[in-house]
């Protein structure tokens, strides 16, 4: 079996490593296992830079500030057990990072937005997230565009929760 590393020839300039070409389609399949790798590895390395709340908090205070307003959206969202979230969503109102409200047209439904001190918090974890990831793709072949697309992959991701949702298919 030929290897990814083989077929992607590595030039060094300036001590940077940078392919020679992009992968050929013939190299999906091996370019995919190596994506997911290094999703899984820059996940690990943003949770360890979130120190003052557990990233399954952060999952849920970055989605209440993006509009997630309701503990069954959250669910469907992040993919989260129902139990799961209210844990969760308890322990954020109790430590003073969410609040919750009654929405007026639903006496079962909740409405929840982040506290000040919510926001506070979204806000420093956010920060040290971005370091770490300026961080490693300050060395990564053109990595303001490795930015930029997974930016623009967030957006895409929003707009295939939203089709699922309005199908009543999982999350995204």
């Amino acid at each position: 079996m030929v290897s990814y590393s083989s077929i992607i020839e590595l030039r060094r300039y300036d001590g940077e490593v940078t392919p020679s070409r992009p992968p050929r389609p013939l190299d999906d399949a091996r370019a995919s296992v190596d994506a997911v790798r290094a999703i899984t590895r820059v996940a690990r390395a943003l949770e360890r830079a979130s120190t003052e709340i557990p990233m399954a908090h952060y999952r849920i205070l970055s989605a209440v500030a993006a509009g997630e307003d309701r503990a069954s959206r959250l669910a469907e969202r992040l993919a989260l057990g129902r139990p799961a979230i209210s844990a969760a969503v308890d322990a954020l109102c109790r430590d003073g990072y969410l609040v919750r409200g009654d929405v007026a047209d639903d006496q079962r439904a909740v409405d929840l937005r982040l506290s000040e001190r919510g926001a506070d918090v979204l806000d420093r974890v956010e920060h040290a997230m971005v370091r770490v990831l300026d961080e490693l793709v300050r060395g990564a072949p053109e990595g303001e565009h490795l930015v930029a697309s997974l930016a623009a992959f967030n957006v895409t991701l929003d707009g295939a929760f939203r089709r699922r949702r309005g199908s009543g298919g999982s999350d995204a």
